[in-house]
């Protein structure tokens, strides 16, 4: 009865607000430009060619935005449909920028809306009445959250929940006899990696890396802890992806090359430090502790002694992510499109941050010019010199590409399993249940994902958060959500977005091209009032543009 009682005061809450806007985030339309003083600053590659970035953003009218570029990025629809970029009110923001609100009650267009977030429990939706494309078929969305993959799969087959997400390679082969539950696969779009930060010693030396990565069996890691269809990575970006594998294969193991490195760089009996991680199972790493012993084991065989350093999910990607950790990590990253740019601009682009320390310029200036250009051929060639230069400097060690797997009570129809792992719960309905309940691995850090770099956010965001352009439900194709059409000009400079009419956010407030410039405004500028988020990094910006006023995106 507590369930139900969540659910139904959210649902009448939701209808209580309808159209009635809070009167402090009532904002009319205004045509304006963003920077207000000009055009941005375009950053320009060691080579003087101009980097992927944004310059201005113009709400033309109220149903017209446009986004003009520094230089062409031919991922740019790709991009905007990411979950970080997602559309909010601008009343709303201004509202509840300072407050914290944003992360802890979103306000979207999405087919759910947010009605209560229980700690250390669970989350509940409620379908919006007022959606306005095909309503969810469940009338409430519960995201649960369960680490451990056996316990996940114990409450699927006793039927606590509707749907499981990563489910262990060994529970996929109990559930094939199971005619109570559906298993569906994801193919291999994923890469899980062992990294470090070339700042911090004793990685600050090539030789040490190198060292490291030959010190990996990698096909034991994959053939013993990851499931069928999974692949021994040759390079960091799954080969799935076009333009992804050229250049020269990963290193094979060799031990004794791996001591003689190491002794040449002054560690003849090896060193000391810790393998920082997560013991979260994610569809790119299926047994996450398990596989770092594993490391660990491997890793001793050439003098390197690990200490295991379990991090709780959030704080070890706020650490990750801000270049904290000081010894071996393990992490992955699962594509969210299907296009190299989402895997080579987001680690090793101008704007990727400090995660594996400095990221060499003529890495970064290959990159960002294979991001620019259309022609197959030369993108071909520059990725396969940038895949030689991490291959060379040893920046991170790939190694497995992973399937996974998601499973669902044999009643849920539409049930699906989206190939980048952002399934769309909406069309889905859970046999004669008003409720549809997903459990998944772990508890979110925040619910607003322009601030947030995991997934579990990023599920639960876009039920409820919409961007301009989306993903067709169970593929990898680009579909129109908030824009009904966004069309580029020649050069591939200038896109202009045709918003959807008669659009309403969850508050009641009507969205315009106001609200789309507001919210890229509100990460694109350290300096604005509106750039605000539960951590402050906002990871996924820079593979869109550079900062605006980066200098003051420590202090705010």
């Amino acid at each position: 009865m507590r369930l139900l009682s969540v659910v139904l005061v959210g649902m009448l809450a939701v209808g209580c607000t309808g159209s009635n806007t809070p009167a402090a985030e009532l904002l009319p339309f205004s045509a304006r430009s963003y920077p207000v003083d000009g055009p941005a600053k375009c950053s320009v590659s060691e080579g003087g060619t101009p980097e992927v970035g944004l310059k201005r953003i113009t709400s033309v009218n109220e149903l017209t935005v446009k986004f003009e570029l520094c230089a062409p990025d031919i991922a740019f629809l790709e991009k905007v449909s990411l979950t970080p970029f997602q559309i909010d009110d601008s009343g709303y923001l201004q509202a509840h920028a300072q407050d914290g609100v944003l992360s802890l009650k979103p306000n979207g267009t999405g087919p759910f809306s947010f009605t209560a977030w229980e700690r250390e429990s669970q989350i509940v939706l409620a379908r919006n009445e007022n959606y306005w494309g095909d309503k969810a078929l469940a009338e409430s969305m519960i995201f649960q959250w369960q680490q451990d993959a056996a316990a996940r799969l114990i409450q699927l087959q006793a039927g606590t929940v509707d749907g499981i997400d990563n489910i262990s390679p060994d529970d996929a082969e109990i559930l094939k006899s199971d005619l109570n539950v559906q298993v569906l696969s994801r193919p291999s779009l994923s890469v899980m990696y062992m990294g470090f930060s070339n700042t911090m010693k004793p990685f600050t030396d090539v030789r040490v890396r190198q060292a490291l990565a030959m010190a990996l069996d990698r096909k034991r890691i994959v053939d013993t802890f990851y499931p069928d269809g999974s692949e021994v990575a040759t390079h960091f970006t799954p080969c799935a992806i076009p333009n992804a594998c050229g250049g020269t294969p990963w290193y094979d193991q060799d031990l004794a090359e791996a001591k003689r490195l190491l002794a040449e760089a002054g560690y003849p009996n090896g060193f000391s430090t810790t393998i920082a991680y997560r013991d979260v199972t994610r569809r790119h790493t299926p047994y996450p502790t398990d596989i770092a012993v594993e490391v660990q084991a491997q890793l001793a065989q050439i003098g390197v002694i690990a200490t295991l350093d379990l991090q709780e999910s959030t704080i070890f990607q706020d650490n990750r992510d801000s270049g904290k950790l000081t010894g071996i990590f393990l992490g992955g990253f699962g594509a969210d499109y299907v296009d190299a740019t989402n895997f080579m601009d987001y680690f090793f682009g101008p704007q990727s941050g400090p995660r594996f320390g400095v990221i060499p310029e003529a890495l970064q200036s290959l990159v960002s010019a294979a991001a620019t250009t259309g022609d197959k051929s030369k993108r071909d060639s520059l990725y396969a010199e940038a895949n030689e230069i991490i291959r060379s400097e040893a920046i991170v060690v790939p190694i497995a590409f992973s399937s996974s797997a998601v499973a669902f009570r044999s009643d849920v129809a539409n049930a699906e399993a989206s190939p980048l792992g952002n399934e769309s719960f909406a069309p889905m309905k859970p046999g004669d249940r008003s409720s549809l309940v997903f459990l998944q691995n772990v508890e979110p850090g925040g619910l607003y994902c322009a601030d947030e770099g995991d997934f579990e956010s990023y599920r639960i965001c876009s039920q409820i958060n919409e961007t301009l352009y989306g993903l067709i439900p169970g593929e990898t194709e680009l579909r129109p959500l908030l824009a009904e059409s966004c069309d580029s000009s020649k050069d591939l400079l200038t896109w202009t977005c045709t918003l959807r009419p008669n659009v309403r956010f969850h508050n009641g407030a009507t969205l315009d091209a106001s609200d789309v410039l507001d919210s890229f405004a509100a990460i694109w500028d350290c300096a604005s009032p509106l750039h605000k988020g539960r951590t402050g990094i906002f990871r996924y910006w820079g593979t869109l543009s550079p900062f605006l006023n980066e200098e003051r995106c420590a202090s705010n």
